[in-house]
């Protein structure tokens, strides 16, 4: 893959009632790039629009590949794939980092009625996981707008070393960060 080459990874940290996401953009050479926060509601439904406006908001024209961490941020707050896909018009490949039996009992367990019905329409849209073998482990990654092998060869070639594409990586780092910096600020005085 060509260094210059970028993906936009998305991460998220949740907090009590909010959780802070971050869109990390990092080339293929390992160079961050630029960086965007939203936040989403913790149990919410509402991650899918604060990652179009994200990516919105970066106005990055050169983002190749938009990478999430997962598929369910801020305590099942489902994003839908195919709407990201067709919000941003790039391929949207979701990353997690271990083996499941899906998420249908949880949802079923912690929602009812209408939350349910939502979260299991946007749930049982998804693509099928494929599993990817990375550096020393296995990632398991859905992809909208790409084929498998594709999305196979971007989840490697953005993945040095330890697991994780360095846009997520990136990203979860500056979304702790984020995140702990609101809730310290929250509660400091201003600077006179």
């Amino acid at each position: 893959m060509k260094r210059g080459i970028r993906a936009l990874g998305v991460a998220a940290s949740d907090g009590d009632t909010r959780s802070t996401l971050c869109g990390a953009l990092v080339r293929a050479d390992r160079v961050v790039d630029g960086c965007a926060f939203r936040e989403c509601t913790v149990g919410g439904t509402d991650s899918t629009d604060a990652v179009a406006r994200l990516f919105s908001t970066l106005g990055r024209e050169d983002v190749q590949y938009l990478l999430l961490s997962g598929v369910a941020p801020a305590w099942f707050n489902l994003y839908d794939l195919h709407a990201v896909h067709e919000a941003t018009d790039r391929p949207v490949l979701s990353v997690s980092f271990e083996a499941s039996e899906g998420l249908t009992a949880a949802l079923r367990e912690q929602f009812e009625g209408e939350q349910l019905d939502r979260r299991l329409a946007v749930y049982e849209s998804l693509p099928p996981r494929q599993r990817v073998a990375v550096d020393d482990g296995t990632v398991f990654v859905r992809a909208v707008g790409v084929d498998d092998g594709e999305a196979r060869d971007v989840v490697r070639a953005f993945t040095p070393e330890g697991g994780r594409p360095e846009p997520l990586r990136v990203a979860r780092l500056l979304a702790r960060a984020g995140r702990e910096f609101v809730e310290t600020s929250d509660d400091r005085s201003p600077v006179s």
